[in-house]
Order: C-alpha cells, then sequence, then structure tokens
C-alpha cells in the first residue's frame, strides 16, 4: 500500500471544520503571538486561487520579507522558493524552509474546512519537524492545528488537516526542529466542509492520486477542473491518466445523452486537443472515463462528459459491455440510497480493439492505446459529512480490466485491490483517509 507515501493535492474551494491528518490527532492548544515583522496586517478576506504550487513570484534568498504568489502575499522567514533538483516539488517550484523558518500568509481566506499540505525533506538532508498554525484575528494571534509531523521522506507526502474556522483564516507552515536541514513544501489546497461543499472540492474529497497540478510546468500530469469531475491529463499521452467524481441522487436526472464528442478547447495554449475523428477506423471506442449517465441532471453536465478529455481508446466489448455493466450497477447503488465516489483510470501501453491486433497508440502517435483500465469505487449511505464517515466497514469496490475484445462481460470476474492498483499505477488512492482505514479498505477485495 502507498499511504505512507501520500501524494494528495487539491482542487480550491471555501469553507473549514475537521481535522484529519496522515499522522496521529493531537489536541491543539492556542497560543497568542505577535505576527513575524513584515507580515502584513487587517488584510481583507478574499477568494483564493488555491492550491498554491509557488509556480509564480520569486525569491531566492533565506532573509526575512513578503513575496506575491499566486494565491497573494505571503511572509517567507528563513525561507526561499526553490528550483533547484535538489529541490522536491511538483510542477518547476516549492517553497524551501531551513532552521526554524516559517511561511505565513498576509491576506485571508474565509471560512476553510481541510488544509492540504504536500511536503519532503530537501534533497539528502535529514528530518525536519514541522506544524500548522492558524490564524482567526488577522494574524494577530496563531493557534497550532493538528499533530507535528516530521518529513524524512526524499518525495512528497501530503498531511491532510482540518479546523474549526468558518471566518476568516490565515496559514502559517513552522519548521520548529531539524537544524540546517531543509524542508520542502508545495501544492497547499484548502477544501470547505463536504456538507454543502462545492462540486470541484467533492470530486478530490478523497484526494489527488497523483498530485496533478494545474500548471502548464506539468503536462504529463496537468490537473483539470472540469466542473463535473476532476481530470489529471497527459498531454504526452493524449489521454486523462485518471478521473476522480462523485456521483449522487443530485446528479441522476432526465437530461439526454447529448453525444457530442468534440475537443476540449481549453488546454493551454499550443498542445494538441484530441478530436473525435482521432479514433476513427482505429478499432476503439471513444471510452468515457465519467460517464454519460452519471452525469444526467442537466444538459451540461451531460455534455461535458463528452469532452475527449474525458476518453480513452477502448476495446469496445470492454467499453459497451463489462464497463457499461460496472456502471449501471453503479448507479443501482445510488437509486438504493447511496451515494458513491469514483476514480477511474488506466495505464501501460498496448490494447486490442475490434481490429484484432496490439495497438500501441492511435492517431499517428498522438493517443496512446492503454493495456488497462481500472476504478475504485467508495460506497455511503446518502448523508453528510462523508469524509468522516469512510470506516474500516466501508465498502470499497476495485475493479482492473485488461484493455482487450476478448474479455468477459462479468466486470465481477476483475475484481481486485486497491493496493493492486495503487502498486501498477504507483498512485496513492483514498490518501485523505487516516492510515488505519487506508490499511484495511484498500487490501479488501469485495465479495457483496
Amino acid at each position: 500500500m502507498r499511504a505512507l507515501n501520500l501524494r494528495l493535492h487539491c482542487i480550491v474551494a471555501l469553507s473549514l471544520l475537521i481535522f484529519t491528518t496522515s499522522c496521529k490527532k493531537d489536541k491543539a492548544t492556542k497560543t497568542p503571538t505577535s505576527p513575524a515583522k513584515g507580515i502584513e496586517k487587517n488584510v481583507t478576506a478574499k477568494t483564493v486561487a488555491f492550491p498554491e504550487g509557488f509556480e509564480t513570484g520569486t525569491k531566492s534568498a533565506y532573509a526575512s520579507g513578503n513575496v506575491t504568489l499566486g494565491t497573494g502575499s505571503w511572509h517567507f522567514d528563513d525561507a526561499l522558493i526553490g528550483n533547484l533538483s535538489n529541490d522536491i516539488k511538483v510542477g518547476a517550484a516549492s517553497a524551501r524552509i531551513r532552521n526554524t523558518g516559517s511561511i505565513t500568509m498576509n491576506f485571508n481566506t474565509t471560512g476553510v474546512n481541510t488544509v492540504n499540505i504536500s511536503h519532503a525533506a530537501y534533497g539528502t538532508d535529514g528530518g525536519s519537524t514541522w506544524q500548522l498554525w492558524i490564524s482567526t484575528d488577522n494574524g494577530s494571534s496563531y493557534k497550532q492545528t493538528g499533530a507535528t509531523l516530521t518529513s524524512t521522506s526524499g518525495s512528497m507526502k501530503t498531511a491532510s488537516f482540518t479546523v474549526n474556522a468558518a471566518g476568516n483564516i490565515r496559514l502559517s507552515i513552522r519548521k520548529i526542529s531539524g537544524a540546517s536541514n531543509r524542508l520542502n513544501i508545495d501544492n497547499i489546497s484548502i477544501y470547505n466542509s463536504d456538507n454543502g461543499a462545492t462540486e470541484e472540492s467533492k470530486h478530490l474529497l478523497l484526494g489527488n492520486p497523483s498530485g496533478a497540478v494545474a500548471n502548464v510546468t506539468s503536462p504529463t500530469n496537468y490537473l483539470i477542473d472540469q466542473t463535473y469531475y476532476a481530470v489529471s491529463y497527459s498531454r504526452t499521452r493524449g489521454i486523462p491518466n485518471w478521473i476522480s467524481w462523485h456521483v449522487g441522487s443530485n446528479d441522476i436526472g432526465n437530461a439526454r445523452r447529448q453525444d457530442d464528442f468534440r475537443p476540449n478547447t481549453a488546454l493551454p495554449a499550443g498542445w494538441y486537443q484530441v478530436t473525435s475523428a482521432s479514433y476513427q477506423g482505429s478499432g476503439f471506442d471513444r471510452g468515457h472515463n465519467c460517464p454519460s449517465g452519471d452525469r444526467s441532471a442537466s444538459v451540461a453536465a451531460n455534455s461535458s462528459t463528452f469532452l475527449m478529455t474525458n476518453m480513452i481508446p477502448q476495446a469496445p466489448n470492454n467499453n459497451q459491455k463489462t464497463w457499461n455493466n460496472l456502471e449501471m450497477y453503479t448507479r443501482s447503488l445510488i437509486n438504493a440510497g447511496n451515494e458513491v465516489y469514483i476514480i477511474m483510470g488506466s495505464y501501460g501501453t498496448g490494447g486490442t480493439g475490434s481490429n484484432g491486433s496490439t495497438t500501441r497508440s492511435i492517431d499517428n502517435g498522438r493517443v496512446t492505446v492503454p493495456s488497462n483500465i481500472w476504478k475504485v469505487i467508495v460506497v455511503l449511505p446518502e448523508d453528510d459529512n462523508d469524509l468522516s464517515r469512510i470506516t474500516k466497514s466501508t465498502r470499497v469496490i476495485a475493479v482492473n480490466t485488461p484493455n482487450i475484445n476478448s474479455i468477459n462481460s462479468d466486470w465481477k470476474k476483475y475484481l481486485t485491490t486497491v493496493d493492486a492498483i495503487e502498486e501498477a499505477t504507483g498512485y496513492d488512492l483514498l490518501s485523505a483517509l487516516p492510515l488505519d482505514v487506508q490499511k484495511v479498505i484498500e487490501a479488501k477485495i469485495d465479495n457483496e
């Protein structure tokens, strides 16, 4: 299981409630502190473009000072923006903190529930211990939130915090020990409560499996907020790595299937846009990741599923029989009073379509044909506060099928574990859940 190698990076939303961390939860104590020199006070709340990935702004020295980032002004104390080969980062840069330095917001955001922070030890440095502190009074005083964490890994892990703060809030990440060992911090993401949360936050409530970011410096792991689902897209493969979405009773309606397959013109400038014609004569279906049937509440929702960034070259019998049977079964769970969180993806190269031969790519090599297609479904009775309701007994369905036309139509023949899919893909699935819960539910094969 890759739960110990957490890599969760989420999308923005606006409001905050419970604390969950990848480590043991400690009781927070409020300690009034004076803001560090140079930190701006009494800045009004604003809508903030999280996640903060440190891809904009420049600070090349450790000296205390303010720097303007994509989310706003931050105060760096014994910290800088690192872009060296030894900086562990997603994209081109991350924050680097040494000694007992810190990075602190000079602005407020309003009502935050969950804060996710990716962290790692710089280069070959030893471990560093750090804490998340929050202020609800414009930076006049702070209190620690959650456990004290230690970063020892040379690869990114993600800690998830949720704090009871409905009004204005600002964050401070403080390195408290480890001497001159340096600490990398990246992709600070903010969620609101899933009770009344925006759809964007719900789609990644259980984690960001590959740490995808919405930055052109990450073309093979590019995060797309498609409103009705979230996508990690690979420009190199011309298909999504994975797509994550939530389905409840409100998502199922009477909107007709739109069948308006089309390129995603919102991709960054200069990126190749796969079209419906890219699949013509290939022997493969334009296989939905997020299916049309899961988004029938409105024409706009249904139409969103026909963007080509939601498609993979899928063997026709896999798409029309095996996968269709699984999709219909999933919607029957919704009709029975449940809601589900789904992550679907593909990996490998080379599938067999209706033409009968193994094909590695189509569209003159611009669209990769995957060898395997997988899905993870977390099932809950419909209610609020979903993250806190997932326990060791929660039902999780994991399926991994070969992308071949001779596939069995019974999806249950391909049941597997989340652990096995993680091993095959390198992703960290369900990483927002406590480690003890992950350990149990990711190791089980569904038998219902």
